[in-house]
């Protein structure tokens, strides 16, 4: 009951709004609900070191580190500014951010992405004159679609990695055409929702390039980041080829280390650490797998079955518990289904997607609309208006083209 309570209590301050009476954001929370899993004896010191998945912390901090180097290449900033220069009209423009943002995302993990992109992208679209919502849009929720496609592109799909063993080519194998058809769908949804606004827009002309492209360090970068993909495809450990990658740039980039890693989301990295000692306090109840013995019926008993109705339970959850903490609940009962390499990837893609339903779906839609609050308000009805047919479009025939690949 102690752990049950301290897991709800943990999930009500990271899912809702700031409380007055306890100003704590979700970093913060879940850490608070860590410390209490072991203040209560729900779980012993070591065992809360030892609930704590190392894997995807590395992995998420090699990526970022990656990331951090390219932002201070210039790289985010030049090439906002090409987009910009190159798009011609704001209906192509939204094309454009859409596939930069999701391949940039299935490489480099959304939110961080987002978080590095979103202050360049307000920059350039202000500069260009032109509406902002449609644009922020765009970015959200095709850093989410596009972060589908790999095992690196978001951190449920790192930890989905860790648990399933699933090689890093056969994800993508099945999941890359996949997320070009949910990308298709997403743009079409933005451009026929926003086409009055983007039908009286007009780029203004841009005078001159002002985003200055450090060429040695981007190239440098470049190469080291070929070299840590290739070992992913090769098989090898997906965190340490990261962390050995970022560390060869460290050591080849000659610049001052402090101002790269300042630059990553340690917010981020203790937020998760925190959440693997709360949930691990709610496994050893097994509370979760009795969960799952008594709804166990509602999956059915064939692959097809069980993959549809894992995909409804997924869009639910995410959105009631948040992406991530539901995966490392609902990834204890796969091991029980008709196919379980099958449906880690639905449930890689319908966590995903889900996403896109809210503004408070993903990190990286909360890290895009709170880096433009300067410039554009963007309300909670005002985003689903769009998310919501966004996300039953992609999420149908996403997992109706994942079930047929397989």
């Amino acid at each position: 009951m102690r752990a049950i309570l301290i897991f709800l209590i943990t999930y009500a301050l990271i899912s809702g709004r700031r409380l007055k009476i306890l100003p704590l954001n979700r970093p913060a929370a879940a850490l608070l609900g860590a410390v209490l899993m072991v203040a209560a004896g729900v779980l012993t010191p070591e065992q809360a070191y030892r609930a704590v998945n190392y894997d995807t912390l590395a992995l998420l901090l090699g990526m970022m580190l990656i990331a951090a180097y390219l932002h201070l290449a210039g790289f985010f900033g030049w090439a906002a500014e090409q987009i910009l220069r190159h798009a011609g009209t704001p209906t192509r423009l939204l094309g454009y951010l859409m596939v930069s943002s999701a391949v940039l995302s299935a490489m480099l993990v959304n939110d961080t992405v987002c978080l590095l992109l979103t202050p360049l992208v307000v920059a350039v679209i202000v500069r260009g004159r032109l509406p902002l919502f449609p644009y922020l849009m765009a970015l959200a929720t095709s850093a989410n679609t596009g972060s589908v496609a790999t095992l690196v592109g978001n951190p449920q799909n790192m930890i989905i990695g860790h648990l399933s063993g699933i090689p890093f080519l056969r994800f993508s194998a099945a999941m890359v055409p996949v997320t070009l058809v949910t990308l298709v769908i997403n743009y079409l949804v933005l451009r026929i929702g926003f086409r009055r606004e983007l039908a009286t827009a007009r780029i203004a002309p841009v005078a001159e390039q002002t985003a200055q492209l450090n060429q040695r360090l981007f190239w440098l970068v470049a190469l080291v980041f070929a070299g840590v993909v290739a070992g992913f495809a090769a098989g090898w450990n997906l965190p340490w080829t990261a962390l050995g990658g970022a560390a060869v740039i460290m050591v080849l980039a000659r610049r001052d280390t402090h101002e790269v890693l300042k630059l990553v989301d340690w917010h981020l990295l203790l937020f998760f650490a925190a959440l693997f000692v709360v949930v691990e306090g709610l496994n050893g109840t097994g509370l979760p797998q009795t969960w799952y013995e008594r709804i166990r019926v509602v999956f059915g008993e064939t692959v097809t079955l069980q993959a549809w109705n894992l995909t409804w339970f997924s869009v639910l959850g995410s959105n009631i518990f948040s992406n991530v903490p539901f995966v490392l609940v609902a990834g204890q009962w796969l091991g029980q289904f008709a196919d379980p390499e099958l449906m880690w990837k639905v449930l890689a893609l319908t966590t995903t997607l889900a996403g896109n339903l809210t503004i408070l779906g993903s990190v990286a839609n909360i890290i895009v609309v709170e880096s433009a609050r300067g410039h554009v308000e963007v309300g909670f009805w005002d985003y689903f208006k769009f998310g919501l047919p966004i996300t039953l479009l992609t999420t149908v025939v996403g997992v109706a083209l994942l079930l047929w690949i397989h």
